[in-house]
């Protein structure tokens, strides 16, 4: 047996250091936290002093058996979890289920996971930091505390659907996106005219290239872009002015985790969680620094390795050594920025986190190097005609430097048009005009978040910390608050004049597509609802401002600075007295919108149901039951039109006969689908259930029809069960229920009688296939 032992919180991670002892050390893993709060009661002793309680899940009690038996044996026992607060609390938590005095255990951190590192960590061991574990531990009692508290007011008084909750960050998290959305809503968009002239001048080579020059300002109307169009009719274009000026770029600097959630998911289309759970992979592996990190920073050795990397790879020319400094006065400058942890390794064999690994490998190797140097042009031509300046502008790349490696990634709110190569120009020389258009142009209102801009603005506003990005945004989608999804455009017809080089104006329409969007961020019904009535009742708790405070008292204690039961305290009581006053006071929420009355008088409404958002015709009190149809999955609440909602009751429709059977489109509980001849298919997502037509439908029903006569081995048409082929083999079908054959039953399926299948299916209903234990959770990102 080892004299040592040294826990950590991942096997992964235990796999990686073990490689780096001798026979002195046995590393084991505690699987994350050992330890919780009970779920009864909050898990909290709020009347003494904010006391938590904690058990040992029962997933947990096998884990924390096999460490005791170990630490027995063992002469030393070493806790080595992450660097960061929620790593100190699985240290805290552990030395106390196994009996270890927190003052005197050994606790060891690293930001990496190499030899070198471990090795320095174990010759420097320190106790455990009890600033971090409270302040963790006030993070997860205050976080308890309002769940617990604000749960029970929307079960009571929104109470639409099951499992409601409300979070201190979450809850911020879906204002920031309700808010966007409905001012993306509320926004009036207005057309106005841009002027576009295309020139021609002679390059160096004295051959004729186009360029493009902008107009003095934007026009109000098609009225004036005519007016200044036919002012230009038969003028001369001349250079009055030429100004080149020298332009550099800067790198990024490396990336932090807020920072690579971002880029990870403009270049490489990630989601956020996706993102730290390859990260994680990455660390554990020893192959990054430790990925939940604020600081920008990195350390000598590793500034002087990548040094080394560019002169070999570039030359001398393209280093610069650069000592970035966090704008966050709370960031944590003894860690480093994310980076590999070891530059000589360009790329890694592992498919799944190479392209994530690449993307950290060049933004390190990039923050070192020297500015991308450019020459901007701007230059001057004058109309003749009406002495209006055009401008025109570009930028020739004359030294590539971090370029050469990496360029950062941009949203797509933040996008400029791209500046061109201009010719060369003097002042006095006279250009043609190929063309000049003015372009009808319409305002845009604000981008709908992406996961990435969502984390950019939370930093921003000082909400929440690197390990909150993940869960949040993954929680307020799973509570269905929030979906992400795709926005299909519209066309829009939008107005072109063009004066030609012959001196014509042509009017044309021309047809564009806007507001498609990609992988945004939308509000649900329900997340509106929710967030208008937190809004309304729990003012402090959806403030901005209080929330960025909570997180800067968490610093101050993690600090030392403050006391953990005095913070939770001090936004406890006036909290609980909202919670109690809210509970007395406050109407129960309709969520609902008044669209207008029906041909025979009943008021139609759109409103939350128990299953969603949907319409309603009629009322209960009315002598005729109400008619309810769901909401179509891009529509709200909140812009449903009267005509979009009497469309909603247009299905079921008979759209008519195929191979003498009616076909009946209708929205079920699995989504829009046909039905012929008493059998269901399901409707390809492209097909709209309001405007699909036979000539689509009979072809999908043929088709569908072929893969499952295929998929059949056999039908006992009385009893209705189904003998099917499926990826993992045949099986047994009743109903929209499966049951499973075993290998022996597979092999005879296609002999298999109806009194067998009958005697598989009473079996698996009197002894249900036992479910799989959740896997054992390590920390979350």
């Amino acid at each position: 047996m080892a004299k040592n032992l040294l826990i950590v919180e991942s096997p992964a991670k235990a796999k990686t250091i073990e490689k780096f002892f001798g026979g002195d050390f046995e590393v084991r893993s505690s699987y994350g936290h050992v330890r919780d709060l009970e779920k009864d009661n909050m898990g909290v002793d709020v009347a003494h002093n904010f006391t938590p309680k904690y058990i040992i899940p029962d997933d947990k009690k096998k884990v924390v058996s096999e460490l005791k038996s170990h630490a027995k044996k063992a002469d030393e026992v070493w806790l080595a979890s992450d660097e960061d607060r929620e790593g100190e609390a699985i240290s805290w938590h552990l030395a106390e289920v196994l009996g270890l005095n927190p003052a005197t255990t050994k606790r060891i951190v690293f930001h990496e996971i190499t030899k070198p590192a471990i090795e320095n960590a174990v010759k420097s061991p320190r106790t455990i930091d009890m600033n971090l574990v409270d302040a963790q531990q006030a993070r997860r009692i205050l976080d308890r505390l309002v769940g617990f508290e604000l749960s029970p007011v929307l079960w009571r008084k929104v109470g639409m659907q099951r499992s409601l909750s409300a979070g201190r960050v979450q809850s911020v998290a879906v204002r920031l996106i309700a808010e966007r959305e409905r001012e993306i809503n509320a926004f009036k968009s207005i057309s106005t005219f841009k002027i576009e002239a295309n020139l021609v001048a002679k390059d160096i080579n004295n051959k004729s290239v186009i360029f493009k020059a902008d107009g003095p300002l934007k026009l109000e109307n098609q009225d004036n872009a005519t007016r200044f169009l036919e002012t230009c009719i038969g003028a001369n274009y001349k250079v009055t002015d030429v100004q080149v000026k020298p332009a550099k770029r800067t790198p990024a600097p490396p990336f932090t985790t807020s920072t690579l959630q971002q880029e990870a998911s403009r270049k490489l289309g990630y989601s956020v969680s996706r993102t730290m759970r390859l990260a994680q992979g990455l660390y554990e592996s020893g192959l990054i620094t430790y990925m939940r990190t604020d600081a920008v920073n990195l350390s000598e050795l590793a500034m002087s390795e990548i040094a080394k990397e560019i002169n070999q790879a570039y030359g001398e020319k393209y280093h610069k050594p650069r000592h970035y400094k966090n704008k966050n006065q709370n960031a944590q400058e003894a860690h480093e920025a994310i980076r590999p942890t070891y530059i000589s390794n360009h790329t890694i064999t592992d498919s799944d986190t190479r392209a994530l690994y690449s993307l950290i490998w060049k933004r390190t190797i990039a923050s070192q190097m020297s500015d991308a140097e450019f020459e901007r042009t701007n230059a001057k031509i004058e109309i003749s005609t009406n002495k209006e300046l055009l401008s025109a502008s570009g930028e020739v790349l004359k030294f590539d430097g971090f370029l050469k490696v990496y360029m950062e990634g941009r949203d797509d709110e933040d996008e400029d048009e791209k500046e061109g190569i201009l010719p060369p120009l003097a002042v006095g020389q006279q250009v043609d005009l190929k063309e000049m258009l003015a372009l009808e142009k319409y305002s845009r209102p604000s981008a709908r978040y992406t996961e990435a801009s969502l984390v950019k603005k939370l930093e921003e506003l000082g909400i929440g910390r690197p390990s909150t990005y993940a869960p949040t945004i993954t929680t307020i989608m799973k509570r269905n608050y929030v979906e992400k999804r795709d926005k299909d455009g519209s066309p829009r017809e939008v107005n072109q004049l063009r004066l030609t080089a012959d001196d014509k104006i042509e009017k044309k329409k021309i047809t564009e597509n806007f507001g498609a969007e990609k992988s945004k961020l939308f509000p649900t019904d329900l997340g509106l609802v929710v967030t208008d009535f937190l809004s309304d009742h729990f003012k402090s708790v959806m403030d901005y401002n209080f929330t960025a405070n909570v997180e800067n008292e968490f610093d101050e204690i993690a600090n030392g600075k403050l006391k953990w039961n005095k913070m939770i305290d001090g936004f406890y009581q006036p909290f609980h007295e909202t919670v109690e006053s809210t509970m007395e006071t406050a109407d129960r929420v309709k969520g609902e919108r008044e669209l207008g009355v029906a041909e025979d008088g009943k008021k139609i409404i759109a409103r939350m149901g128990r299953f969603g958002p949907m319409v309603q015709i009629g009322s209960v009190d009315d002598e005729e039951k109400p008619r309810f149809a769901a909401l179509r999955k891009d529509q709200s609440i909140e812009t449903i039109t009267l005509d979009e909602a009497l469309d909603l009751f247009k299905l079921p429709r008979n759209i008519g006969k195929f191979e003498g059977d009616d076909v009946v489109i209708n929205v079920g509980r699995f989504g829009p689908y046909a039905m012929h001849d008493k059998k269901f298919y399901s409707l390809t997502k492209e097909m709209d259930p309001y405007s699909v037509e036979l000539e689509e439908v009979g072809p999908l029903i043929v088709e569908k029809r072929k893969a499952k006569d295929e998929r059949t081995i056999k039908v006992f048409e009385k009893e209705k069960i189904q003998v099917l082929r499926g990826p993992y083999g045949p099986y047994l079908k009743v109903g929209l229920r499966n049951y499973k054959l075993n290998k022996e039953q597979q092999e005879k399926a296609e002999t298999i009688s109806v009194d067998e299948a009958k005697a598989i299916i009473e079996e698996q209903k009197a002894n249900p296939p036992k479910k799989k234990a959740p896997a054992k959770k390590k920390k979350t990102s």
